[in-house]
């Protein structure tokens, strides 16, 4: 029977056990998008904590595509100077880091005005009030993107590199024909919508080599009418088996506020009942595909974590909001000094980032003492 303490490996990439630092947004670059001090302690602390692996916060391939400010940016080469230093900080602490690579799509913030986001489709609410269809032949410059920040990534030292494809960023946007209105190869079936991923997949895979773990984040489904649905993510990720990824994480939901779940649902977790939101549709998915499958989503305790592994609903289990309240929760459950996160789910580590303050666990600080979170 698996255990969540034995060591794994999925390619070139080795963890010590099978926890996830599921990717969080730290709000912790600087005003340009580069590495700070404050972010690579955050993962400094994680790795220290003993998470098996740790995903970085979303990192935006192309200015247009920054979903926020203080969001690490990876456009450039001159990234690589600071990627390097939380590479090497974090192996430094015993751990292994992924760099997750995103564009935000239609809901992007750029740094200029004159900068136009754009997605699968022209989109007429108020979450995306100025943005354009993107154009045939544009798509193959997304996928040098993606394929550019990959490299640079694995030219840092980073381990692994996770591709965003969930939470309605813009590869989920071309997904859900929520979003996705097209008429050409890139809209209507499944195969189409997925057309866009599987070529920034491919052109990853190109960039960074055989032997480099590429690992994919997808939705269950995206909560949104007519949307990404749970039929479509089963057939999605056979396809991103054939096309050679290494590894799958299962999330779901939107943040649009029209959405009937957001990826991060409020509310604490009572029962284990309550924990992990996708794990019957992980469970159908795992029966699909050979290839490795984590599962992110309301995980809270250590019975829950192990019961999922044991039932072989996932082959990994990640956290977001615990590893925010509790960076050292891993280390705790292995030392038997905790069995169940204190994070109570309400969001509030959320909140300082709308003063681009960074994430923290606001609660546990008031509960604790101004003192008691480190970022």
């Amino acid at each position: 029977m698996v255990t969540l303490f034995e060591p794994s490996r999925i390619r070139s990439l080795v963890m010590k056990n099978r926890t996830v630092r599921s990717a969080t947004h730290e709000g912790l670059a600087d005003a340009e998008g580069r590495v700070t001090p404050e972010l690579i302690g955050v993962l400094t602390a994680l790795a220290e904590g003993e998470v098996g692996l740790i995903i970085s916060g979303h990192a935006a391939v192309s200015p247009v595509g920054r979903a926020s400010p203080r969001q690490l940016m990876v456009h450039d080469d001159g990234a690589i100077e600071g990627l390097t230093a939380m590479a090497s900080a974090v192996h430094k602490a015993g751990g292994v880091i992924a760099l997750q690579i995103a564009h935000a799509g239609i809901f992007a913030r750029p740094p200029e005005a004159w900068q136009i986001p754009y997605g699968p489709s022209a989109a007429d609410f108020p979450e995306a009030p100025h943005c354009r269809a993107l154009e045939r032949d544009e798509m193959e410059k997304v996928a040098a993107q993606f394929a550019a920040a990959a490299l640079r990534g694995k030219n840092a030292g980073f381990d692994a590199v996770q591709i965003h494809a969930a939470h309605t960023y813009m590869l989920s946007q071309f997904l859900s024909p929520f979003f996705n209105k097209r008429t050409d190869e890139y809209g209507g079936s499944l195969q189409n919508r997925a057309r866009l991923l599987l070529q920034v997949v491919a052109a990853v895979r190109e960039a960074v080599g055989f032997d480099y773990p590429v690992l994919v984040k997808i939705n269950s489904e995206d909560y949104l009418e007519n949307g990404f649905s749970e039929d479509d993510s089963l057939s999605l990720s056979s396809l991103l088996e054939q096309a050679g990824v290494d590894a799958i994480e299962l999330s779901g939901g939107s943040f649009l506020p029209f959405a009937a779940h957001s990826p991060s649902r409020k509310g604490r977790v009572k029962t284990a009942e309550d924990e992990l939101y996708y794990r019957a549709q992980a469970a159908k998915i795992k029966q699909r595909v050979g290839i490795p499958l984590m599962l992110v989503g309301g995980l809270h305790s250590l019975e829950t974590a192990q019961k999922a592994l044991s039932e072989e609903i996932a082959d990994y289990l990640a956290l977001c909001r615990p590893l925010i309240c509790e960076p050292d929760l891993v280390r705790k459950w292995r030392l038997g000094l905790s069995v169940k996160s204190e994070c109570i789910s309400d969001n509030l580590c959320f909140t300082p980032l709308a003063k681009q303050e960074g994430v923290c666990c606001v609660t546990f600080a008031r509960k604790r003492g101004a003192g008691a979170v480190s970022r």
